[in-house]
């Protein structure tokens, strides 16, 4: 599944790093409302952390929204106002069944989704969700992204670059106890698929006692950091991704060429 749009060499991001209100849409919808309503700063794509309407809760039932609901449609709405794609993930029945759903929503009010391939079983979330099946690629003005999910990140399989796409984009509820495997890893799928990743986390305490301290950061096809965003500060950085050097890195340097052959079954 993919969108194309006109080409640009560069895209500026706005990456969101906050605390969320435990199981509470409204309050949550209002505080990202403000906080976007403050970039005045022309960006193409914002990126917002998983279940970032309500903390990475397991009510799946009582917390789901229907296809295309209101949150889509407050997407929709702030896409257009700031003419910029907005991606962030929410729970989700559709068909009866619930999902941890990123959605990718455009300016134009397109709106393409994925969901949560691997779901955390440590924290039952394999019992209240249903796993996802396919990637999605999203072409956007010349530029592929593939955006995952949180535990997505320890799986290099699921993320391997087998189409050259030109960034990874992981949304993440990544408690800070685990925060060094977050940032190690994050390098990790940068380096071995000679690609941009932006891995956007949340901070705060949730509603099962669990602390996170964010770790928000944008990653070049080296590993090295371009931006990052403080330990549990409430920040939105703003960073330039620049296509071009990275395909002549990529030309110098071209790993993916002698990547391993095999298919995901």
């Amino acid at each position: 599944m993919s969108v194309t749009r006109l080409m640009n060499s560069s895209l500026t991001f706005a990456l969101i790093q906050t605390d969320l209100v435990w199981e509470n849409p409204q309050a949550n919808l209002l505080h990202f409302e403000q906080l976007l309503n403050s970039l005045t700063k022309k960006v193409d794509v914002i990126v917002l952390p998983e279940m970032f309407t309500t903390g990475f809760s397991m009510r799946s039932k009582s917390l789901a929204e229907k296809v295309n609901g209101s949150t889509v449609g407050w997407m929709k709405l702030f896409a257009k106002k700031k003419e910029a794609v907005i991606v962030g993930s929410i729970v989700i029945c559709d068909n009866n069944q619930y999902y941890n759903r990123l959605h990718w929503v455009c300016p134009d009010g397109t709106v393409f989704f994925y969901d949560k391939k691997h779901l955390f079983s440590m924290a039952d979330e394999n019992k209240h969700y249903e796993s996802g099946t396919k990637r999605l690629i999203i072409e956007y003005k010349g530029w592929k992204f593939c955006p995952l999910i949180c535990y997505d990140l320890r799986f290099p399989v699921w993320s391997r670059n087998d189409c050259d796409y030109d960034c990874l984009i992981y949304i993440a509820n990544w408690p800070a106890a685990r925060i060094g495997a977050w940032s190690t890893l994050l390098e990790a799928r940068a380096i071995e698929n000679q690609c941009y990743v932006l891995g956007v986390n949340r901070i705060g305490i949730d509603g099962s006692g669990i602390k996170y301290n964010g770790g928000t950061v944008a990653v070049d096809a080296k590993g090295q950091t371009l931006s990052s965003v403080g330990n549990d500060s409430s920040e939105i950085a703003i960073v330039e991704l620049d296509k071009e050097s990275q395909r002549e890195f990529r030309k110098k340097f071209p790993v993916l060429l002698d990547r391993d052959d095999f298919d995901l079954t």
